[in-house]
């Protein structure tokens, strides 16, 4: 595997990546762990281990969040619906080769929703 994982994921998981609470190795980490991703790791062991730690920490701090912030009215019934969407659409050019220009106008309209979301 590439040091930035550039051979897992396209341009749009990529860029939404840099935007999340993750790294890209956690996020393979993550994916390796659940068994959706067979991936090596040219890190040593120590390091390996650390980054699982992380990685799950982060996560479990990422559903706290999100049960949180929905029971205090944060996250409305349609903001999940938004993700929800999103995710779905994700999940289908996941695989994919996206052109540069492709990437961009979805990245676009991502960004929209999320702004738009936040703002509410």
């Amino acid at each position: 595997m590439s040091e930035s994982g550039n051979q897992n994921f396209n341009t749009v998981i990529r860029e939404m990546i840099k935007k999340s609470l993750f790294t890209e190795r956690q996020v393979e980490i993550i994916l390796s762990q659940r068994r959706l991703l067979e991936s090596e790791f040219s890190i040593t062991r120590g390091a390996y281990y650390r980054q699982v730690g992380q990685s799950k920490e982060k996560l479990e701090a990422l559903f706290y969040t999100v049960v949180v912030l929905r029971s205090l009215g944060v996250l409305l019934p349609d903001d999940i619906d938004v993700m929800l969407d999103l995710s779905d659409r994700i999940s289908v050019i996941k695989d994919s080769d996206m052109s540069l220009e492709s990437a961009d106008k979805m990245m676009d309209v991502i960004q929209a929703y999320i702004r738009q979301a936040c703002n509410s």
